[in-house]
């Protein structure tokens, strides 16, 4: 079974929000969060995919989802790449 690392930024406030999670279904896991049943930082917000990369196994998704949750510069420079696209 494959699993996701996945990425998505809201607009709050003027502002750019993201999170950062993990799934094995992307699709149903952003209807989710869009439909305010997903993880409770999430609610009330409407959400962009703006990443994602597939893995393996689960383990090794939950590891890359840490890192990327922790690595502050990494998220900035994808929300800009995405907002710069907008």
């Amino acid at each position: 079974m494959s699993f996701f690392v996945y990425m998505i930024l809201s607009k709050h406030k003027d502002k750019h929000v993201s999170y950062v999670g993990y799934t094995n279904n992307i699709k149903n896991r952003i209807q989710l969060h869009n439909t305010s049943k997903g993880a409770k930082f999430t609610k009330g917000k409407k959400w962009k995919l703006i990443y994602f990369k597939k893995y393996q196994n689960k383990v090794d998704a939950m590891k890359n989802e840490y890192k990327l949750k922790k690595n502050y510069k990494l998220r900035s420079k994808i929300k800009q790449n995405f907002i710069n696209e907008e």
